[in-house]
């Protein structure tokens, strides 16, 4: 029988969206928000020519730089304020999530500290995204300075502002995520993930579209690509849909002449409890030596005769190619497991269910639910990094078998776009929920004044 909640849900149509007018407050300020964000993505920073940087980019966007322009919607091939995007703070964010687990200090802190605790692990995390923001932007300041043609007025003035421009626009995106979050819908930092990624997505299909016209992509190609895109979505709802729900108990206990709990609850684990995270790392470390290569093409013109294969490895690590694809998939599955430990702990689990009563039907508490928690995370864990590596694989064997680098829109993309869009929805349909549920509070106190 569905509960109360599921009800509601259900019954939920246009008019229940119409009367929930903080819910329009909260879309209006999301929109606004993203256009203010892909308005920053088109303001390149003082002192560079603009038509020179995207010139050079072009012969160099095979690399990592190509998959940071997609997730900041173009920002980096225009050199904009945006450029840096929020990339420094998810690796801060990564970073002190791994640390918690390996800093005594941290983890007693992510554990006992309750909410003030939260709030001074991500004020760390701030202060880690500006030393990591200060350090990229100081990277490519001095960069742009030393490539001819790039900079109207090099100097020490034009390397503080483009430090300070680059860290300012990062800040004031990770607070402009945290806007969203608090003030709009979904996860403000995953939205301008989206809305870059989205924002390629015209280019891309009409730049496949060119490119079928011109008889360098055949019909059949192009239906095909469009067919997998469809067939990787539907794979990614369904599988970040699909959970073990494992069964808790909770006694009963008597306090005075009344009897409470007899309950049961749910304990839900998603097949992909990592997220986006593996294929990010996975492509991130791959993409490095491609890109580093064909920045120090001329260095490596003048390695010694027995180290002339280097290039060679190197250039295999590129998308599309076969050990590209082989190490690419290998590093999501180990990037899964490894994440997947990070983030849920069964040892934690376990020992909260016991401090609260619950119990696994015929499993004792303590140890022996951390080892069924683990056994069971474990072969879940198994079945989402199969497939996370298959989606992420799958665009890179098209790419292979056509013999062309233009699929931008690949797994990564599309398992990011369909997660946020799920979540997004998600928290809209709470939303609504909860205004449905405040109509019935409503509705019964007026009946019970006039009764």
């Amino acid at each position: 029988m569905a509960s109360a909640a599921e009800q509601l849900a259900a019954n939920m149509n246009l008019g229940a969206f119409q009367k929930a007018t903080d819910l329009h407050k909260r879309l209006w300020f999301t929109v606004g928000a993203l256009i203010v964000y892909r308005l920053g993505a088109y303001i390149p920073i003082p002192g560079i020519d603009s038509k020179a940087f995207a010139d050079a980019f072009n012969s160099h966007s095979a690399g990592i730089l190509g998959m940071f322009n997609m997730f900041s919607g173009g920002a980096v091939q225009r050199m904009a304020i945006f450029s840096l995007n929020v990339m420094p703070y998810i690796s801060a964010s990564i970073i002190v999530q791994l640390l918690q687990s390996i800093y005594p200090p941290w983890d007693k802190l992510k554990k006992e500290g309750g909410e003030a605790g939260r709030k001074q692990l991500n004020q760390y995390t701030r202060y880690l995204t500006v030393v990591l923001a200060l350090f990229q932007s100081a990277a490519i300041a001095f960069g742009l300075q030393t490539t001819r043609g790039l900079v109207f007025d090099p100097g020490p003035f034009f390397i503080v502002s483009t430090i300070a421009t680059l860290t300012g626009g990062t800040m004031f995106l990770m607070w402009l995520g945290e806007q969203i979050t608090s003030r709009g819908v979904g996860n403000g930092i995953s939205l301008l993930i989206f809305a870059g990624i989205v924002a390629r997505l015209g280019p891309a299909l009409s730049q496949m579209l060119s490119l079928s016209q011109q008889g360098a992509m055949s019909s059949g190609a192009l239906i095909m690509i469009g067919v997998g895109a469809v067939g990787v979505m539907l794979a990614i709802v369904f599988c970040e849909r699909a959970q073990r729900r494992l069964l808790i108990q909770y006694p009963k206990r008597q306090v005075g002449n009344r009897m409470f709990g007899g309950e049961s609850s749910f304990l839900p684990i998603k097949i992909n409890t990592s997220g986006v995270i593996p294929p990010i790392f996975a492509s991130s470390l791959l993409l490095l030596p491609a890109t580093a290569l064909q920045f120090g093409a001329g260095a490596l013109s003048h390695l010694p005769s027995w180290a002339q294969w280097i290039p060679g490895l190197i250039g295999q690590l590129q998308h599309g190619q076969p050990l590209f694809i082989v190490l690419y998939g290998a590093m999501i599955v180990f990037f899964t497991f490894f994440y997947t430990s990070v983030v849920f702990n069964p040892e934690d689990t376990a020992e909260n269910l016991r401090k609260y009563g619950g119990f696994l039907p015929g499993i004792r508490p303590g140890k022996r639910t951390a080892e069924y928690l683990d056994y069971v995370l474990t072969r879940l864990t198994v079945i989402g990094a199969a497939y996370i590596a298959l989606v992420c694989i799958l665009p890179e064997a098209i790419m292979a078998k056509m013999q062309t680098n233009q699929f931008y829109f690949g797994g990564t993309s599309l398992l990011i776009v369909v997660s946020v869009t799920m979540d997004t929805v998600a928290q809209i349909q709470s939303y609504l929920l909860a205004h449905q549920y405040e109509g019935l509070i409503k509705k019964s106190r007026l009946r019970g004044r006039t009764r």
